[in-house]
């Protein structure tokens, strides 16, 4: 009844809706079955949704993890935040009006950090992340380099290429579970 533990589906397998009347009792048709979520197995371990915040996958002050990105963020942090908010954004805002918004708010204002603190507030949101070590706004007002850093990491280890942007992310990774259907000859064969 219960498939092998390699066979788990992604999502639950196809089956019929019951009769909508509830008042009386139809027994399933012929090789269907009623869903019942007490009669389904659980999911494997790393697919189950985590109830509370999730840790971020690296620490405030873990940028020796990332070299690169913490000179370029250091030197030219509109890029990075760029980056960060095209993927948080799910491509709605382009890399370079989020990195061209950044910087003029930071020269007319000094308080880009405050727009980096809503974008952050938004990736945790989206990825259940723990608002550690401070809230938000603290972090990016009191370590704006550290903050986007650890964020442009936090989506890296996610899977995501940030140099190539959301839409060739989201084409890459339909790319790879995108099954073929077996090849059929043309002709009949005897």
């Amino acid at each position: 009844m219960y498939p092998k533990p390699d066979e788990y589906y992604a999502t639950a397998p196809p089956v019929m809706a019951p009769p909508p009347a509830a008042s009386h009792y139809y027994p399933p048709p012929p090789g269907g079955q009623y869903y019942n979520p007490s009669s389904m197995p659980p999911p494997p371990i790393g697919m189950q949704a985590a109830h509370g915040p999730v840790p971020w996958s690296t620490g405030l002050c873990d940028c020796s993890d990332d070299c690169g990105n913490c000179c370029m963020t250091c030197f030219c942090p509109c890029v990075t935040f760029g980056r960060i908010a095209e993927i948080v954004d799910r491509g709605s805002t382009s890399c370079g009006a989020a990195g061209t918004l950044y910087t003029l708010l930071g020269c007319l204002t000094c308080c880009q950090c405050i727009y980096s603190c809503f974008n952050r507030k938004k990736m945790r949101a989206q990825y259940r992340l723990a608002e550690e070590p401070c809230n938000d706004c603290c972090v990016h007002c009191c370590c704006e380099f550290f903050a986007l850093c650890q964020e442009y990491r936090e989506l890296k280890n996610r899977g995501f290429d940030m140099t190539i942007g959301w839409q060739l992310n989201v084409e890459r990774q339909t790319r790879g579970t995108m099954t073929m259907p077996p090849m059929v000859p043309g002709t009949m064969m005897r």
